[in-house]
């Protein structure tokens, strides 16, 4: 017996036990209407229904119609076959984007969650636990990011991996995603770069407490003040507040949109026929992102932008490895395992001793830089990219931006002053009275002799 049966027996026990409490004047038919859940005018007609008809009367009419809306038997078959053919691992939600996008599905979501409930292929979600107040999110874009990684087989057929994700806590607007082997510091600094490069500068980066991000000094205690990592030196050079998590509840919006990421992300990837990471990186970037924030993103509380613009583009010397050396005998630095070659500059003879500065950066090309100064950039195989050195101010832009008569004025070492007075041979036109040795007057004396 079906349920709507049961419930058609119990309105006729129940009304027919009402009925008779009325007519013995111990209830009046407004209450007992009101314990039916009807209206009095509904009564009266089952009343009139039960006292012509018996128990007949008060069958409800409905009951065996077919509804003329009901959804076509054929298309729910059709439905039932896909998911149990090609989509059984995907959330209803999931399943029914698909077969909207792939399979010209029109039915709505919540007949395809009704007819997989009642087929037995999809679970009924489990009752929510008890309410918890979510943290306000920031009024406007930019205030506040999250950076955070999930480890998961995202790519069918390859190990688990890292996906670095950086979203919104405003609109949940995801702004970088890339898969790497393991997330760290060169990770980070590249999804802060595409972050930065794209919008500009924000002012809050919320993360968890992993090892690239802050300098803990005792495990599960909280993080140092004063000791900061690679990031976190990066960070506040760009002006940027970097702010610990202290739990997985803390960071509740990152974990639930990895959540919904790891149900949707690997099954996308397989139906694109992604197979490699650099296509996948390259998928996310000019597909899925966009998708997904049409999909999850929310608008905002207020309007505007809390970015700001980098003009200098100050963030491309901050977002990367940044450590010092000191120059060998042979005009040589160490780096990672290799001896970087200084070539020969106009700076001073050579640079022996000299306390240089190295940055390397996330693609894995090195530069080294002497005060403002680029002295050569070197590829991640430690060949020099570029031989050209220096480039006063190609970073600060200390020397760029003095007045010219005030670099004329700079003094220069021996070798430089050696090469401009080379330059200046024959480039100047001496004054007559310097050119012309002058004549000597003949002696008097001399010539009376004569």
């Amino acid at each position: 017996m079906g349920t709507a049966s049961i419930h058609e027996g119990v309105r006729r026990m129940r009304f027919s036990s009402l009925l008779d409490r009325t007519e013995a004047k111990e209830l009046t038919q407004a209450a007992a209407s009101e314990l039916l859940g009807i209206n009095v005018r509904t009564f009266q007609r089952w009343a009139e229904r039960f006292e012509a008809e018996g128990d007949d009367g008060l069958v409800d009419l409905r009951m065996g119609r077919r509804s003329p809306r009901r959804a076509p038997e054929e298309e729910l078959e059709r439905m039932l076959g896909l998911f149990r053919d090609k989509y059984a691992d995907f959330t209803v939600k999931h399943f029914h984007e698909q077969l909207q996008k792939r399979h010209g599905y029109v039915l709505g979501y919540t007949v395809t969650k009704l007819a997989l409930h009642a087929a037995g292929l999809v679970r009924k979600a489990p009752k929510r636990s008890a309410h918890r107040k979510k943290r306000p999110r920031r009024p406007l874009p930019g205030m506040l990011l999250h950076q955070d990684g999930s480890r998961h087989p995202w790519i069918e057929g390859l190990p688990a991996m890292d996906l670095i994700v950086t979203l919104d806590d405003a609109t949940s607007e995801i702004y970088s995603m890339l898969l790497v082997e393991e997330e760290g510091t060169a990770s980070t600094f590249q999804a802060l770069g595409e972050v930065i490069g794209e919008h500009g500068l924000f002012c809050a980066l919320y993360t968890d407490r992993g090892s690239h991000y802050f300098y803990t000094p005792k495990a599960g205690e909280k993080v140092s003040k004063t000791q900061q990592t690679q990031v976190g030196r990066a960070l506040s050079h760009l002006g940027i507040e970097h702010i610990a998590a202290y739990s997985p509840q803390a960071r509740g919006r990152s974990e639930r949109m990895f959540g919904t990421l790891q149900g949707r992300l690997p099954k996308d990837l397989r139906l694109a026929g992604i197979r490699t990471v650099e296509a996948a990186n390259a998928w996310l970037k000019a597909h899925y992102i966009a998708e997904h924030n049409a999909a999850f993103a929310i608008k905002a509380e207020q309007e505007g932008t809390a970015f700001v613009a980098d003009r200098h583009e100050a963030w491309r010397e901050a977002l990367c490895v940044i450590e010092e050396r000191t120059v060998a005998n042979d005009n040589t630095i160490a780096w990672s395992g290799r001896r970087l070659q200084l070539p020969q500059s106009r700076l001073r003879p050579h640079f022996v001793k000299a306390l240089v500065r190295v940055h390397a950066y996330p693609d894995g090309t090195v530069s080294v830089f002497l005060g403002p100064h680029r002295l050569a950039r070197f590829a991640a195989n430690g060949q020099q990219i570029s031989p050209d050195a220096p480039q006063p101010g190609s970073v600060l832009g200390a020397v760029k931006d003095k007045p010219l008569r005030a670099r004329k004025r700079a003094s220069l070492t021996a070798p430089a002053r050696a090469a401009v007075e080379i330059a200046r041979v024959g480039a100047e036109k001496r004054a007559s009275s310097r050119t012309k040795k002058p004549t000597r007057r003949a002696n008097p004396a001399a010539v009376s002799m004569a």
